[in-house]
């Protein structure tokens, strides 16, 4: 959600429209989102992100509001997720937690160092750690990915092998792959697993689960194969338009430094894509009424 709320703010900012930033900045037990959840506002109260909705998201809409009248630069407030306290900031949720919220209006003439500050990176999760996920990682993180790497050999899926990964996971097997992760809209999803049975097993899931990109590696020959069996399970030619498959642009690339680089091309032009189409909708209302 980062890489397109960042989306969103560069154009307002490209614009000249003003808006209001709300980042989750520290959390103290059960809370709805973890640190670093970000919502943004403009003047007509519209909203891209989350801080945790329900009360939480509430209050930190109105105060949005309040700031962007206000043009006050900074503010940070205190809440309390706990029906059975009481005081300033205290809400009447179940969590049980607590959440610090720092809202900062931005100025789109004067942002400051805003733009740089919060460059958001899309996250990228690569099913399978073989010789073309060690290839891909480091071009992913060249053009602003984190990379989660997922395998089910814990000597293809750790630190020492990719000290620079966001995450690696050990899963029981590829039937368990997204156990332990959670996607969203904005997510890319690759799959270079070590053979056709552990592909089929994270497509699978993967056409169930939200995301901005999804990929297999491959033949043509052997998709079709794994489409058919999708078929057979109810899965339709709809959704199995959407996978990217053979994965990459047709750069003739043989060796897994030339695969992850046309990898990397085609998820480029795919994020630029997911990005434009998700916000121009938006920014395009949201100008019209701000000028009317």
């Amino acid at each position: 959600m980062a890489d397109k709320i960042s989306y969103i703010a560069r154009k307002f900012i490209e614009e000249d429209v003003p808006f209001a930033i709300a980042k989750v900045i520290a959390t103290n037990g059960s809370a709805p989102r973890k640190r670093d959840a970000v919502l943004l506002m403009n003047f007509e109260g519209k909203t891209w992100g989350t801080v945790g909705g329900g009360l939480l998201e509430a209050e930190t809409e109105k105060r949005c509001l309040e700031q962007l009248q206000t043009k006050e630069k900074i503010r940070t407030y205190e809440f309390m997720l706990d029906e059975k306290r009481s005081g300033e900031g205290a809400l009447e949720m179940a969590c049980g937690g607590d959440a610090t919220i720092q809202i900062e209006y931005i100025d789109p003439r004067n942002p400051g160092s805003f733009v740089e500050d919060f460059k958001g990176s899309s996250q990228a999760f690569i099913f399978g750690g073989g010789h073309v996920a060690l290839a891909l990682d480091p071009v992913l993180r060249h053009v602003d990915f984190e990379t989660t790497i997922i395998d089910d050999r814990e000597e293809y899926s750790n630190s020492e092998r990719f000290p620079d990964a966001k995450a690696t996971i050990v899963c029981e097997n590829f039937d368990h792959c997204f156990d332990d992760i959670e996607t969203d809209e904005d997510s890319f999803l690759i799959i270079v697993t070590r053979g056709h049975k552990g592909d089929l097993q994270v497509l699978r899931q993967a056409l169930k689960k939200p995301h901005a990109y999804l990929g297999m590696i491959g033949s043509r020959r052997k998709n079709a194969l794994l489409y058919e069996q999708l078929l057979d399970e109810g899965v339709t030619w709809e959704e199995l338009n959407t996978v990217y498959s053979p994965i990459g642009l047709d750069i003739k690339s043989e060796t897994p430094e030339e695969i992850a680089i046309s990898i990397v091309a085609e998820i480029i032009r795919a994020r630029a894509e997911h990005n434009e189409g998700a916000a121009a909708t938006k920014h395009a209302e949201s100008l019209s009424m701000l000028h009317e």
